[in-house]
């Protein structure tokens, strides 16, 4: 029997995740697959959580718009998933759901990758945004040791963020003295980057572009960039490994993900 898993959002056709994942289902010989779905709306989301329920899916990636919905349906919540207020992994066992959050694990994974010489730990970072994946990268850094501020051009949004954390509401001047700022906003931020200290690392948590606005001018001043594509495959191995049970074989599904968005290597 076929195991099937794969990602549900709207709209689902840009997700790399079915390429990525299906790389490794093939490297690794599984009689598996991994689908991308796009449920029309909640109720549809739900009715696809129902067949995974019935035991026709092993999980879901899950994306927008259903992240706060793939929490609420979930029959056991990770800490994660709680402190972050959403999910992006669902797991069905028994009739049951678990919920679970590995975007903040594929962000640390990114930093470790592209960013290796930042130590985050008892820094100052600044979080660009104040929704789910903004919550995601506050709850990952602040795990990790940094000073973790919350910087979003609605400042009750950012207080309720911050106060659910146990972290700081930034002043726009705070990003000149981050060690590390993480654009969690869906637009370009309006950020100086001349106020930017020399050594910062950026970050964009978004791939399309790969080297977005953002990143093009932090390295345009030299500075260290993370892409958003670092972070996706970063966070689909402890999903792969949910799904699968085993590791992610040795495959350069980087090398594949930028042939399809069409980006040099």
């Amino acid at each position: 029997m076929t195991t099937l898993s794969g990602v549900a959002g709207q709209p689902i056709a840009h997700s790399l995740s079915p390429l990525i994942h299906r790389a490794w289902i093939k490297t690794a010989g599984l009689n598996a697959d991994y689908r991308a779905f796009g449920p029309a709306d909640e109720a549809a989301f739900e009715a696809l959580v129902a067949e995974g329920r019935s035991g026709a899916l092993r999980g879901l990636n899950v994306t927008a718009p259903f992240k706060a919905a793939a929490l609420a349906v979930a029959d056991e919540v990770s800490e994660t998933a709680r402190l972050c207020g959403s999910a992006n992994l669902l797991i069905f066992e028994g009739g049951r759901v678990r919920a679970d959050s590995t975007d903040g694990e594929g962000l640390m994974a990114a930093l470790a990758e592209q960013a290796s010489e930042l130590a985050v730990a008892g820094r100052p970072v600044v979080i660009l945004g104040a929704g789910g994946a903004a919550r995601a990268a506050a709850a990952a850094l602040k795990g990790a040791g940094a000073d973790v501020a919350v910087l979003n051009r609605t400042v009750e949004r950012a207080e309720v963020l911050a106060g659910d954390l146990g972290i700081r509401v930034a002043a726009p001047e705070a990003v000149g003295e981050a060690a590390l700022v993480v654009n969690a906003l869906s637009a370009p931020p309006e950020i100086d980057g001349v106020s930017l200290r020399s050594d910062a690392v950026l970050m964009d948590m978004t791939y399309r572009p790969l080297l977005t606005p953002f990143l093009a001018a932090g390295r345009a001043r030299g500075l260290t960039v993370v892409d958003g594509l670092a972070m996706l495959i970063g966070q689909a191995r402890p999903s792969f490994r949910a799904f699968f049970d085993i590791e992610p074989p040795a495959v350069e599904v980087r090398a594949l993900a930028l042939a399809e968005l069409g980006e040099a290597s």
